[in-house]
């Protein structure tokens, strides 16, 4: 079986598994803070980046699964018109095209992106590496990212850096993005309290939660912002 095949029956898996669930719902108080930790640290790294005003920048993200991520960059005020999604699996896109009907959203293998080279100001990809088994799919796929921003542009980075709680996925540390991207700037951030502790810890201190994460030692996913160099060749 492919990796994009397991890949597949992952996710279809995982969609009946949590049927009902308000894992991460945002009414969850776990998931709320999640995310909202997770934004605030988004928009210190954009504006640190000098990309503050998103409607002038035109904007990918690759593995854009059902559309959250994508809902968030339009409530950051991204053009809709400038905004696009690619996703492989149809079921996942075809929640996001209920979601965000006025969205340009593609059911593609992200290993073969159908626009041209060097045409995005900004390309994201939120946890689709870390679901990633197979070294080559993952380099293919980190190529095709580092094609899609313009000389100088940037790709916006969160994933897991360790997830001992599921077999499906692998953590990926600076080492390896830097391989993943070679030749580029990087900045890093080591955000988000890891879930298992966030579940247990936020529902009884809001405030604990906050100091546990500031610590830095249990946060489970970097935030990074990969820098395409003017002179690189894709």
């Amino acid at each position: 079986m492919s990796d994009l095949d397991r890949l597949r029956l992952e996710y279809a898996d995982r969609s009946r598994r949590l049927a009902g669930n308000d894992r991460y719902s945002p009414f969850n108080p776990a998931a709320l803070f999640t995310l909202q930790q997770r934004q605030r640290a988004t928009l210190s790294l954009l504006s640190r980046l000098g990309l503050d005003r998103l409607d002038q920048r035109c904007i990918l993200e690759v593995g854009c699964g059902s559309g959250g991520v994508l809902l968030e960059y339009l409530g950051y005020a991204a053009d809709p018109s400038h905004l696009y999604g690619l996703d492989l699996l149809p079921d996942r896109l075809s929640d996001a095209h209920r979601k965000l009907p006025h969205l340009p959203l593609l059911c593609a293998d992200g290993q073969n992106l159908p626009f041209p080279a060097a045409c995005f100001d900004l390309a994201l990809q939120y946890t689709a590496f870390s679901s990633i088994l197979d070294d080559q799919v993952k380099a293919n796929l980190a190529g095709v990212m580092l094609r899609a921003p313009k000389p100088g542009g940037w790709i916006l980075w969160y994933d897991f850096w360790l997830n001992p709680t599921n077999p499906q996925t692998r953590g990926i540390r600076p080492a390896e993005i830097r391989q993943l991207f070679p030749g580029c700037k990087y900045i890093f951030r080591k955000i988000t309290l890891a879930p298992p502790i966030a579940r247990r810890i936020v529902p009884l201190s809001w405030p604990f939660a906050l100091f546990l994460e500031s610590l830095g030692v249990f946060n489970s996913h970097y935030l990074a912002a990969i820098k395409k160099p003017p002179g690189l060749k894709t």
